[in-house]
């Protein structure tokens, strides 16, 4: 009688290994590089790129609450973006197109 617990809690104890390791490989996410030969389509690539009010919206707010668009005139925004373009690490194009957004909105 012994024995037969044993070969159930050990059958028990396999089904259940089996069973964790069949559900943990069903989500894994799987990585599949893209090959660099691969050019994206310049439409595509101009889908993917944010609008100035987007930027603003995220990269301001990371560190400090973004002011609003009519707290500075253009030649501060135009000083203060200089400023926030080194502190926030942006690029030139991110960076001018805050600009753009928070003259037009100004």
């Amino acid at each position: 009688m012994k024995s037969i617990n044993k070969i159930t809690v050990a059958i028990a104890s396999i089904l259940v290994i089996l069973i964790t390791i069949v559900a943990c490989s069903s989500t894994k996410e799987v990585y599949t590089p893209v090959p660099e030969t691969e050019v994206v389509d310049s439409d595509q690539e101009f889908k993917l790129e944010k609008s100035g009010a987007q930027l603003w919206g995220e990269v301001c707010n990371r560190c400090h609450i973004a002011p609003s668009p009519s707290d500075y005139n253009d030649t501060d925004w135009e000083t203060i973006s200089l400023h926030m373009r080194v502190r926030a690490n942006l690029t030139e194009k991110e960076s001018n197109k805050i600009l753009d957004f928070l003259k037009s909105a100004n």
